[in-house]
């Protein structure tokens, strides 16, 4: 498996055009794509122009795949201009 973990910063005032597309990529992710396991888009009150992603795919081949779907190009093409800050983090699961 292969995680990926992001924080946004969203620009002040950005928060609620910016959430329904960031749902919509997630929906479309775990719908159309099969190495897609999991793609949780989280919020915290205390901080509520922050959004938390903690996405699950099979392998890296999986989350490039996804980088390259229709969906994602759109996506990030639409809220380029909302976001502050980005931190895009990925972890591999280590084999015992």
């Amino acid at each position: 498996m292969f995680a990926v973990v992001v924080t946004f910063k969203i620009k002040a005032g950005m928060i609620n055009e910016f959430m329904p597309l960031m749902l919509e990529n997630a929906q479309a992710s775990l719908r159309d794509e099969p190495a897609c396991h999991q793609f949780d888009v989280c919020t915290d009150a205390a901080q509520p122009d922050s959004v938390f992603l903690y996405e699950i795919y099979s392998d890296l081949a999986g989350f490039d795949a996804h980088r390259q779907t229709p969906h994602f190009k759109k996506f990030d093409a639409a809220v380029s201009q909302m976001i502050e800050s980005k931190d895009v983090r990925t972890f591999a699961r280590v084999h015992q």
